[in-house]
């Protein structure tokens, strides 16, 4: 879901830097382009920090104005009204005529590729393992351990109890280890890496922007608490 998260922000601001154009008013559409390109990088930020069960909202003022931060900080879901703010702007540019109907759609469809990227994180963060799952594998791990020391008994004499031993904790590393990938967002090493993700995200953002300054400036790291969330 991250990898095409990736993907589909370059797309969509490759698409915005490319189709968005105005012979008449370039300052306007030069402004259009920065602040569509930097509410996406806000986007990616929102989502990971929503994922992660803290503010959505914390730290986005640095990509925002002060309109569109005041209007997501009324908002329940900011992510969704990131897009809804990408939606307003994209009719603006087909209003204005600064792109043209089928531009329009192919940016839309980028859009709800984001959407639907978004709803599938979601989901796995919302699903969750039944516990009797996790108890039958813990049962059937202990069952094999109990059992395992009749089974080598004949082959190992002495040996068998560190034999044993190793096989046994390899088994029990095997279950913890998948414990913890079955909540991939929950904030912890095993995590997946979304600050780091949307690092990228903002470096090639600002790459195409030609803005080195807001990638370079580190003062957003305060965006996260203390925590491998931020750990870049």
């Amino acid at each position: 879901m991250w990898g095409a998260i990736v993907n589909d922000s370059r797309s969509l601001a490759r698409q915005i830097m490319s189709f968005v154009d105005s012979p008449y008013a370039s300052e306007e559409v030069g402004a259009f382009k920065n602040r569509f390109i930097k509410r996406q990088i806000a986007w990616c930020y929102a989502l990971s920090q929503s994922l992660r069960g803290y503010s959505s909202s914390k730290g986005l003022e640095r990509y925002l104005s002060a309109e569109e931060f005041t209007y997501i900080k009324r908002q329940n879901n900011v992510t969704m009204a990131l897009l809804e703010l990408h939606a307003m702007d994209l009719k603006r540019a087909l209003q204005e005529g600064w792109i043209n109907k089928y531009q329009q759609i192919e940016i839309d469809k980028t859009l709800n590729a984001l959407c639907n990227h978004m709803g599938g994180c979601e989901r796995i963060k919302k699903t969750i393992f039944p516990v009797t799952y996790s108890k039958y594998i813990h049962m059937s791990i202990f069952l094999f351990i109990m059992m395992l020391p009749f089974g080598l008994i004949e082959y190992f004499g002495l040996m068998e109890i560190p034999v044993v031993i190793s096989i046994s904790v390899f088994f029990l590393l095997v279950e913890k280890m998948a414990v913890h990938l079955q909540d991939p967002f929950e904030n912890k090493p095993t995590d997946t890496p979304t600050t780091t993700i949307c690092r990228t995200i903002e470096k090639d953002l600002c790459q195409m922007l030609d803005d080195h300054k807001l990638f370079e400036d580190k003062a957003h790291v305060d965006m996260a608490p203390v925590g491998s969330y931020y750990i870049l």
